[in-house]
C-alpha cells in the first residue's frame, strides 16, 4: 500500500481499547479530524465524552490521506447556492477555520488559496464565482499570473487562508481533549448500535451506554437509516508528493474538467511539492496504477520536479447538494447525531462539524443548523442523486458476482470487492468500505473483515 506524506510525522502515541462497560453523557465513534475535534470541543464545554476509534493511531483513517488544506475556497460552490445560504456556510467555515487555529496552531501556516483555470469556459465560471463572492462579503484577488509553470486563464484568490499537517494538526487536538477529560480509546472497532437501548458493542464484546451517539465515521455505520447508503456516493482521487527547492506561496485547486490540486509542505525542513487530481466513483477499477502514472508524467514534464516519492488515494463522501451532513440525524431523535458528506473538504468541514455538533447538543441556536442540516429538504435534487448512485449500487451488487466470482465478498453488505494493485487493497464499488491485502477493514462502513481465504485478487 502507498505511503501518505503525513503519516511518516505520526507521534505514535498509544491509547487503550475498551476493556470494560462504559456510560458516558456523548458516545463518538471515528478518531479523524471530525471525532477529535468534536470529543474536544465538548468535553471543553464539561461533557462526559467518550471517542471510540478502530485503528490503532488517532487519525490514520480519511485525515491523514486529505491535501492538508484548510480554507473556504470549496472549489465552486458559491455559484451553487443562493447568496443568503453562500454567506452562511462561508461565515460558519471562516469562524471554524480561525477558532481552530486560536487553539491549536500545530502544523499551521498561511497561505493564499487560489482556484484557477486555463480555459474560457472555466474563466466564464470563475467570474461568476467571484460576483458571488461580492455579494457575499468575500474578500479576494483576480489575477491571470501565478507563481505556477502552467498558462492561467483566470485564478481568484483569498488571502491569509490555511494549511497544516493534518496528522500533527489532529494529534494536538487529541492531547487537549484528554486535558478536559474526555476518555479516547484505539483499537476499538464497533460492530453494532442498539439504537433502542442508546448502546453500542464493540468487536471484543463490550458495551457502552450513552446519553447521545455521535457518528463520525466519513461513512455512517448506520447508512441504511434514512436511505444514507443512497443519498452518499463515494468517490477517489489520487495525490503525490516529491521534494522541491523551495516552498509556495499559495494552493492550488483547478477548476477545469482534468481537475488538480497543488500545495507545498514543509517536512523535517524540506519542501515537499504536492500534486494531485484524477478522480472516480471508488471501487469502480482496479487499474489504479494508471492515475498516478499521470501525476508523475505532469510532475516530471510540465513542472520539471523529480518522481514522487510518496503517493496517495483520498476517499471523499459526496451529497447531492455538495453542502455537508452535520446534525441530528432524525428530527425525531434526538440522541443521534451524524457529520458526514464532507464533499472534499473533510478538514474545515470538520471544525465546523465540532462547533455545530456542540451548540445543537447544548440547545444553542446556531445559524448554520439549517443548512447542514441532515434532514434538509432537497426532494427534487436527492431523488435524482438516490436513483443514480442506487443504479450503480445495484449493478455492482448483480454484476460483481459474474465478473468477480473469486473476489471476497464485502462484510457490509455483500458487494464483491475489487483489488486495488496501486494501493494493495480490496475496494468495495458500493459504499466504500476498504480492505488491506490480509482482508483487515481499513476503511468503513464494514466492521467485519474479509474471508479471502478462497478468493484471488480478480478485479
Amino acid at each position: 500500500m502507498k505511503q501518505s506524506l503525513w503519516l511518516p510525522t505520526d507521534s505514535g502515541f498509544s491509547s487503550p481499547s475498551i476493556q470494560q462497560p462504559i456510560k458516558c453523557d456523548i458516545c463518538i465513534i471515528g478518531g479523524g479530524i471530525s471525532g477529535v475535534y468534536t470529543a474536544y470541543s465538548l468535553a471543553k464545554e464539561g461533557f462526559q465524552v467518550v471517542l471510540i476509534e478502530a485503528l490503532p493511531q488517532f487519525a490514520n483513517g480519511t485525515t491523514a490521506y486529505s491535501t492538508g488544506k484548510l480554507t473556504v475556497q470549496h472549489n465552486l460552490i458559491y455559484s451553487k447556492l443562493t447568496p443568503e445560504d453562500g454567506k452562511i456556510y462561508y461565515e460558519a467555515n471562516k469562524f471554524a477555520i480561525e477558532k481552530g487555529i486560536s487553539e491549536n496552531n500545530s502544523g499551521f501556516t498561511r497561505a493564499t488559496s487560489y482556484l484557477y483555470t486555463s480555459t474560457s469556459k472555466g474563466k466564464e465560471q470563475l467570474l461568476n464565482e467571484a460576483e458571488l463572492y461580492k455579494k457575499i462579503g468575500i474578500p479576494f484577488e483576480a489575477t491571470n499570473e501565478t507563481e505556477l509553470n502552467l498558462p492561467v486563464e483566470l485564478a481568484i484568490g483569498i488571502k491569509n487562508e490555511g494549511q497544516i499537517n493534518p496528522v500533527q494538526f489532529t494529534n494536538a487536538f487529541v492531547h487537549l481533549a484528554r486535558k478536559y477529560g474526555a476518555q479516547l480509546y484505539l483499537n476499538t472497532r464497533v460492530t453494532n448500535i442498539e439504537l433502542r437501548n442508546n448502546q453500542i458493542r464493540t468487536s471484543n464484546g463490550y458495551t457502552v451506554q450513552y446519553n447521545k451517539l455521535i457518528l463520525c465515521t466519513h461513512y455512517p455505520i448506520e447508512s441504511i437509516r434514512q436511505l444514507y447508503s443512497i443519498k452518499l456516493q463515494i468517490k477517489r482521487s489520487y495525490l503525490t508528493a516529491t521534494k522541491s527547492s523551495q516552498l509556495l506561496d499559495g494552493q492550488y485547486l483547478s477548476i477545469d474538467d482534468q481537475s488538480r490540486t497543488i500545495r507545498s509542505a514543509l517536512i523535517d525542513n524540506q519542501p515537499y511539492f504536492i500534486y494531485g487530481g484524477q478522480s472516480h466513483l471508488a471501487g469502480s477499477t482496479g487499474d489504479t496504477d494508471r492515475f498516478y502514472e499521470a501525476l508523475q508524467h505532469e510532475l516530471t514534464t510540465d513542472f520539471e520536479l523529480p518522481p514522487y516519492e510518496y503517493a496517495w488515494s483520498a476517499q471523499d463522501i459526496m451529497t447531492a447538494d455538495q453542502v455537508p451532513y452535520i446534525g441530528q440525524l432524525s428530527p425525531d431523535d434526538d440522541s443521534l447525531y451524524v457529520a458526514t458528506g464532507f464533499n472534499k473538504w473533510g478538514l474545515s468541514s470538520s471544525l465546523v462539524a465540532g462547533n455545530l455538533l456542540t451548540d445543537l447538543i447544548k440547545n444553542v441556536p446556531n445559524d448554520a443548523a439549517n443548512l447542514f442540516s441532515p434532514h434538509r429538504s432537497s426532494f427534487g435534487k436527492n431523488l435524482y442523486f438516490m436513483l443514480q448512485t442506487g443504479g450503480v449500487i445495484g449493478k455492482e451488487l448483480v454484476g460483481g458476482y459474474l465478473k468477480r466470482p473469486k473476489a471476497p465478498r464485502c462484510t457490509h453488505l455483500g458487494c464483491k470487492t475489487r483489488w486495488n494493485e496501486a494501493d494493495q487493497t480490496y475496494d468495495c464499488p458500493c459504499h466504500g468500505s476498504r480492505y488491506n491485502a490480509e482482508g483487515q477493514v481499513i476503511e468503513g462502513p464494514a466492521v467485519y473483515p474479509l474471508d479471502i481465504k478462497k478468493s484471488g485478487h480478480s478485479n
